[in-house]
């Protein structure tokens, strides 16, 4: 029944396009029979200069035979029947050399079985050599006359290129491949390699460096529109700089896509306009896949906050490397239906499961255990937002703090492999209650590991382009609105980094630490925020200053002009990885930690800020928290009732007065 009905589909739908297929390999194959008889004939001719004996002439019609038909066979099974040999390249030369000597050696098997004697082996040599030369320089000949043909074609608004390496030249073939003609027309190269300069790439020539006389030269001369940057191994200090080179005189830059993009799916551009991350991004990062797949591979991965900027992205990166179960663990319903939208379609039913839970509710958290039995928990669900924790501060400490421990403790409970927390850079020496919180966490994760069969390790990184909330999408944001940009000093750095590699060094510390280890990733160099935003108002098309203001308004609560990794008494000197540091950093002494933690834990409980930040200043000596505003005399005649029936009240220890830090130093004169 099956033959039956493919002899259907056969002779029905496919029948047009079989004949087709056929009838072109038919004629390229008579193409190939009477390039190897030419070849045949001239070698044969060289061998005996031009006076070929008859009864070798005799001899030799048989070989011819035996040739032809080996040479289909091999030129067949390489595949040389189907491709287009407008698009001809090494690689099919490498093919073509290899069928070529495979027909010819198995040839000479033949003759040598048959014992033929009339043939001279010398000939099979020459009759090799010269197939290539003729078979190779006829598909050559034709992919040169259509190329040429294109060049000739190739109209548009003059483009110069900054790169004339292969990123240049790929580029330049597309934009010569389109049929009907492209919007830009190449003019020239740049490029900072000497040696090709006054070189031709496809008939397209290398005019000089990349610097500013050779730039305006090539624009003066040509007329050129548009710089499209084509150096994807360039650092973000010389993007940076040409970028800069390119506005100054009055050129619209783009920079062509990269490989990554390219492979994400959806419309492939020639070019696109250049992203901050072009200019802020760094080298890619080299996982050691092997390590990671461990990590993964075939295990079940539970992430919380996994609707967030990290926690999604996460979830991208631990989908490549096939966990049997995905648990997706978020307190934002929306926020989860999107990431597990995208990402059942691209797993295998079931694989993806999302979990709408808050991680401080300890019976929902210890079911989750229970029910899936994670064997590899990455950490990411936190309150992150600087301002917005300080007044909300105990908000922030129940659910970083005990979410975190809640979380942890169940791990410990059923027995799972590895629990990676993401930390901050904002928990080293903390001025704000959101990063003591966070170095609230990282002794929590130490101090579960203590305990427990459970390989616990924390993982500090700075701030993330692009994540929700950050300062990226609010300067485009208020660019979009024709300004001002707002930047809180101009002197305040951060440290950055892109998302994906925020991710996959995540998972790369997960595979490395040790128990209890804090490690940090490499984030380079800290930037201005001001110049952050002086960049992001040039790519938007506008002028710093003259079109877009820049505001400064002033520290925020608990915000920072700088932010460090590390203590200098921390840095162990250890790198598991090129962009992994491993900190040397104590964990409390066990009864400091419970004392604390139980005094955060009351203040958490009778909505204490002021106790809150006292107990957080004793339990992370380095912080520097501001205390709040007394609070209102009249809240002291305020009572909640407790689970005995009897009325609670708030606030009703003497405090510090708000000039005075939580460990009593004064903060105002």
């Amino acid at each position: 029944m099956v033959s039956a009905r493919l002899q259907q589909l056969s002779e029905g739908v496919l029948a047009p396009f079989l004949r087709i297929q056929w009838a072109r390999r038919a004629t390229v194959a008579l193409i190939y029979l009477g390039l190897w008889c030419v070849s045949f004939s001239l070698a044969l001719t060289l061998r005996f200069e031009g006076a070929v004996p008859a009864e070798i002439a005799q001899a030799c019609r048989g070989t011819l035979i035996l040739i032809l038909s080996l040479r289909l066979a091999t030129f067949f099974a390489m595949g040389l029947f189907d491709g287009l040999w407008r698009y001809s390249g090494m690689p099919e030369l490498k093919r073509l050399i290899l069928a070529t000597t495979g027909g010819t050696v198995l040839a000479l098997g033949a003759e040598a079985m048959l014992r033929h004697t009339g043939t001279p082996r010398s000939l099979f040599v020459g009759e090799w050599l010269a197939s290539i030369v003729l078979v190779g320089g006829a598909r050559l000949l034709i992919r040169l006359t259509y190329e040429r043909g294109r060049f000739r074609k190739l109209e548009g608004t003059p483009m110069l290129v900054i790169g004339a390496g292969d990123a240049g030249e790929s580029l330049l073939r597309e934009l010569q491949r389109l049929r009907d003609g492209a919007a830009w027309r190449v003019v020239g190269f740049l490029d900072d390699d000497r040696r090709k300069h006054g070189l031709v790439v496809h008939y397209i020539p290398v005019l000089g460096p990349a610097d500013e006389p050779t730039l305006r030269r090539a624009i003066e001369k040509h007329a050129v529109k548009m710089v499209v940057l084509a150096m994807p191994t360039a650092g973000p200090a010389r993007t940076r700089e040409l970028v800069h080179l390119c506005r100054d005189l009055g050129m619209r830059t783009m920079t062509v896509p990269s490989l990554e993009e390219r492979m994400k799916g959806g419309p492939l551009e020639a070019v696109r306009e250049l992203d901050i991350e072009d200019l802020l991004g760094r080298d890619p990062v080299q996982l050691d896949v092997k390590q990671v797949a461990g990590l993964i591979e075939d295990k079940v991965v539970l992430i919380t906050g996994a609707g967030g900027s990290i926690g999604s992205e996460l979830a991208r990166q631990a989908l490549r490397f096939k966990p049997r179960s995905l648990l997706l663990l978020d307190h934002n319903e929306n926020a989860v239906f999107f990431i597990e939208r995208e990402l059942r379609g691209q797993s295998e039913e079931g694989v993806v499961k999302p979990l709408i839970a808050d991680i401080c509710d300890r019976r929902r958290v210890a079911w989750v255990f229970e029910t899936f039995r994670p064997q590899v928990v990455l950490h990411a669900a936190a309150h992150k937002h600087v301002a917005m924790m300080e007044s909300n501060a105990c908000e922030a400490a129940r659910n970083n703090i005990f979410g975190t421990q809640i979380l942890a403790e169940a791990a410990h409970a059923a027995r799972a492999e590895v629990f990676v927390l993401i930390s901050t850079d904002k928990a080293v020496n903390p001025s704000s209650v959101m990063g003591a919180t966070k170095r609230v966490c990282e002794m929590v994760v130490q101090h579960v590991a203590r305990q427990s069969s459970t390989r616990f390790a924390a993982v500090r990184f700075g701030n993330v382009l692009g994540s929700s909330g950050s300062v990226v999408p609010l300067f485009r944001e208020q660019i979009a609105r024709g300004g001002p940009v707002t930047v809180t000093h101009p002197d305040v750095t951060r440290y950055f980094m892109t998302i994906p590699e925020a991710a996959q060094l995540v998972l790369q510390a997960g595979a490395l630490g040790e128990n209890g280890q804090i490690m940090l990733l490499d984030m380079g160099e800290p930037v201005k925020i001001a110049d952050l935003a002086r960049d992001l108002i040039e790519l938007s098309g506008f002028r710093p200053g003259i079109d877009i203001k820049i505001e400064f308004s002033g520290l925020k609560p608990g915000e920072k002009i700088f932010e460090e990794m590390l203590l200098e008494h921390e840095d162990a000197g250890e790198r598991p990885h090129p962009k992994i540091v491993v900190g040397r950093i104590q964990p409390l002494v066990e009864a400091v930690f419970v004392q604390g933690m139980t005094s955060i834990a009351s203040a958490v409980h009778m909505s204490d800020e002021r106790g809150l930040r006292r107990s957080l200043g004793r339990m992370v000596s380095e912080a520097t928290l501001t205390m709040p505003a007394a609070p209102d005399p009249a809240l002291h005649s305020i009572r909640l009732w407790n689970s005995h029936g009897r009325p609670d009240a708030l606030n009703e220890d003497a405090a510090p007065t708000p000039t005075m830090d939580i460990r009593g130093r004064r903060t105002v004169e």
